[in-house]
């Protein structure tokens, strides 16, 4: 029999009975603190767990994470609802709808949880119709206005049953979280186990977690491996997405870790610290809220992302004030990194933490520039595709212009094998091109194609007689684009018009040719080398200008003039010439110092000692202390 696995969090105001429900749905008392057993207040996260039968007996183990309810630990309740399948929103019979109750809600809507039940406690202390119409009136307009009520009081076990079939039946018809291959465990929990060492638990989404895995604690990209796992008190080799998951990890202590870190793979990028994001503002706030005030661009708040907490800034795109009821592209500077996905939702408080002031999705975790109207046009067009992978993978390569292939969304909700799909897809309906590991928009490409045949095509013009540009000049000429970019580039243009030519590039029809007027110039520099064959002047005396320059740089180029070192040139006849007189002195007299064969050529020791070191290079010759015998001749 399979099990599906699933998140359950419970919300709603304070003392309405959110921790004895659990109790009652599990027999785990989820208060674990003595303060929270003293006061009666839930004031930390709790945990417990539920086994259900679907239909057919399926297996369904449900992770139940229980949040405060109490304003003053609200951020508490937001760590433990950023990874859930299913909200359980909770109401008390006598009190009915609280402002704490309408403040979880927006939060469960801005974390995008689709789908809720509501249980209505105290249902022994009467009013139930009544709280009923409430509730029913309250849901109205938000993703829960068709959520399943259901009375309960755990005093006398009314309703609970009723509680876990009604539960049942929502988790039946639900997908298990998807696994993507990119796992996280978001940390809520720290500490340490005599004999075990460092203990962290969480929600796991995103993929598996196996025992002795290596990986990686973010942000601080602390590199370590998961010694073992439990999942509510059991032994697991490996643990699955939508489950609360305890994990040992030998090689860190307690002080390196804290909630809100992200226990991950070695797959992504680092932690960053600017955010590209949708952010709304509910419609649901009413006027005497202080939290339906504007949210004016510049603004200190909270960002809270899965169960971390972060003080940010909000620059907004288009407008100076986002209103209830809006949303907008903004930026999100944060005073410390965090490590987000494209596609993570969050929650919005005011800086001193008493507010809900708004929420969102991340919509690029990497990205600075958002204010040109393309980059928002790709951008607003991922907010309404949200599962389209197709549509997140054409913006991301538009929103780059380059992106390596390995990295197109490494950072989002789309498995690796999605992602390739997609740019298959893409580049058969030419929406994309893609050049050996470069994914790039065809406008982007077409662009820096264009960029580099006119370098290249201003270059040749100007100097017919030199065999291509120089590839380190094209890529100083190109330094904005990495060299992954630039060998795909390289690679494109080769495979059409262009050519490689050592270290140079030019196209296939070129012919190098000297200009007329350079031509006597070349000449002259045939001339002066001939004049003393193996001690010709330095190089320097050749090129005292920059068309003397040129004249020589095409001799050598066309391979009239060898290149010896840089202050020696020597005709290639001449060059030849030497090599013999090497070769046929070393055969008759044995090996030979330099002493002997400059003596013997006629030439000079700046001459002789970089054309010996290069006819050792070529294995012409070999060098033995301070003589040179035959290598292989060629």
């Amino acid at each position: 029999m399979t099990t599906k696995h699933f998140i359950l969090a419970t919300a709603g105001h304070v003392d309405h009975g959110k921790s004895a429900l659990v109790k009652a749905l599990t027999g785990t008392d989820p208060d674990r603190l003595p303060e929270e057993k003293q006061r009666q207040i839930t004031i930390d996260l709790g945990f417990a767990e539920l086994n259900l039968a679907g239909p057919d007996e399926q297996g369904l183990q449900v992770g139940i994470v229980d949040v405060p309810g109490h304003e003053d630990f609200v951020r508490n309740m937001i760590a433990g609802v950023g990874s859930i399948d299913l909200g359980l929103l909770v109401v008390a019979a006598d009190d009915g709808w609280m402002q704490q109750t309408e403040e979880h809600l927006q939060i469960l809507t801005y974390l995008g949880v689709e789908r809720a039940v509501v249980a209505l406690t105290k249902s022994d202390l009467g009013g139930i119709d009544t709280a009923t119409r409430q509730i029913r009136d309250r849901l109205r307009h938000s993703p829960f206005a068709n959520a399943q009520i259901i009375a309960t009081s755990v005093r006398n076990g009314d309703g609970i049953e009723t509680l876990k079939r009604a539960l049942a039946s929502e988790f039946a018809t639900m997908h298990p979280p998807r696994d993507y291959g990119k796992p996280r465990l978001f940390i809520d929990r720290v500490f340490t186990l005599r004999g075990i060492g460092t203990v962290v638990t969480g929600t796991l989404t995103g993929g598996q977690l196996r025992r002795d895995q290596k990986i990686v604690v973010q942000p601080g990209n602390l590199h370590t491996r998961i010694r073992s796992i439990q999942s509510h008190g059991r032994d697991l080799d490996v643990a699955e997405p939508g489950t609360r998951t305890a994990i040992s990890l030998p090689d860190i202590s307690v002080d390196q870790i804290r909630r809100g870190n992200i226990v991950t793979t070695a797959d992504f990028a680092p932690a960053n610290s600017t955010l590209i994001v949708l952010l709304e503002k509910s419609a649901r706030l009413s006027r005497e809220n202080p939290g339906a005030r504007p949210l004016r661009s510049g603004s200190s708040v909270y960002l809270h992302h899965g169960t971390s907490r972060i003080a940010a800034k909000i620059t907004l795109l288009k407008t100076r004030l986002l209103e209830p009821g809006k949303n907008e592209i903004a930026q999100l500077r944060l005073v410390s990194p965090i490590f987000a996905f494209a596609g993570d939702r969050f929650v919005i408080r005011d800086a001193s933490e008493q507010r809900t002031l708004a929420g969102g999705m991340v919509l690029d975790p990497n990205g600075t520039e958002f204010r040109d109207e393309t980059k928002r046009t790709l951008l607003m067009g991922r907010a309404t595709a949200l599962n389209d992978v197709r549509r997140w993978v054409r913006s991301e390569v538009g929103l780059r212009g380059f992106v390596p292939i390995p990295g197109v969304l490494s950072q989002s909700h789309f498995s690796n094998s999605e992602i390739a799909d997609a740019l298959l897809d893409l580049q058969r309906h030419k929406e994309i091109v893609i050049h050996e590991k470069i994914a790039a928009s065809p406008s982007s490409w077409r662009a820096l194609r264009d960029r580099a045949t006119r370098l290249i095509d201003n270059t040749l013009s100007k100097n017919p007689e030199r065999v291509g540009y120089n590839l380190s000049d094209l890529r100083a000429a190109l330094r904005d684009k990495s060299t992954d970019v630039f060998e795909a580039l390289m690679a494109d243009l080769c495979s059409s018009d262009f050519i490689r030519k050592e270290s140079a590039i030019t196209r296939r029809s070129h012919r190098p040719a000297l200009p007329a007027k350079l031509q006597p110039l070349a000449a002259k520099i045939h001339e002066t080398l001939s004049r003393k064959p193996f001690d010709p002047p330095p190089r320097k005396e050749l090129e005292r200008d920059m068309d003397e320059q040129r004249a020589l740089k095409f001799s050598i180029e066309s391979g009239k003039v060898i290149e010896i070192s840089s202050d020696v040139v020597l005709l290639r006849e001449n060059f030849e010439r030497m090599k013999s007189a090497v070769a046929d002195f070393i055969s008759k007299k044995g090996p030979a110092t330099v002493s002997e064969l400059r003596q013997a050529l006629e030439s000079s020791r700046r001459i002789m000692v970089p054309f010996l070191e290069r006819l050792d290079r070529e294995g012409f010759t070999r060098r033995v202390g301070d003589r040179r015998t035959l290598g292989r001749i060629k």
